[in-house]
């Protein structure tokens, strides 16, 4: 069976957060969304958990940061080609999301953005003739 990432993230509007992650084409997994918690579907193995922050403060005995701010995590998400990169992330400014860095494209091409929240976003894809080198 394969392993699955559960990515745990506040917010200060769920609404808001679940507005801007479907815009993107992603679900919501109704068994594990309410009115505190959103479960974001992005594969049947990345999950991303999106708490309203008394919710998510209620985990961590540390301070939380404000991603908007302050550089919490990037999280990078490899896709299957260079154009569903430019498509997710044009989806991601269309939404609400705002742009972090110029397209890379060293053996790869990724380009980023930051949620209404401010967490970081990479989307990437890797160059099959780049990494044969």
């Amino acid at each position: 069976m394969p392993k699955k990432i559960l990515v745990n993230l506040p917010t200060k509007d769920l609404e808001k957060a679940k507005s801007f992650y479907t815009a993107l084409g992603y679900s919501m997994n109704p068994d594990f969304t309410d009115d505190d918690v959103a479960c974001v579907v992005i594969s049947d193995e990345i999950q991303v958990m999106v708490l309203v922050e008394p919710l998510f403060r209620r985990f961590t005995p540390r301070d939380v940061a404000d991603a908007t701010q302050v550089t919490e995590t990037i999280l990078a998400l490899s896709v299957d080609s260079r154009e569903e990169v430019d498509d997710l992330v044009d989806k991601a400014l269309a939404a609400g999301g705002s742009p972090v860095d110029q397209p890379d494209t060293h053996d790869m091409y990724s380009r980023s953005f930051c949620d209404p929240d401010g967490h970081m976003w990479e989307v990437i894809w890797f160059d099959p003739a780049g990494l044969q080198g």
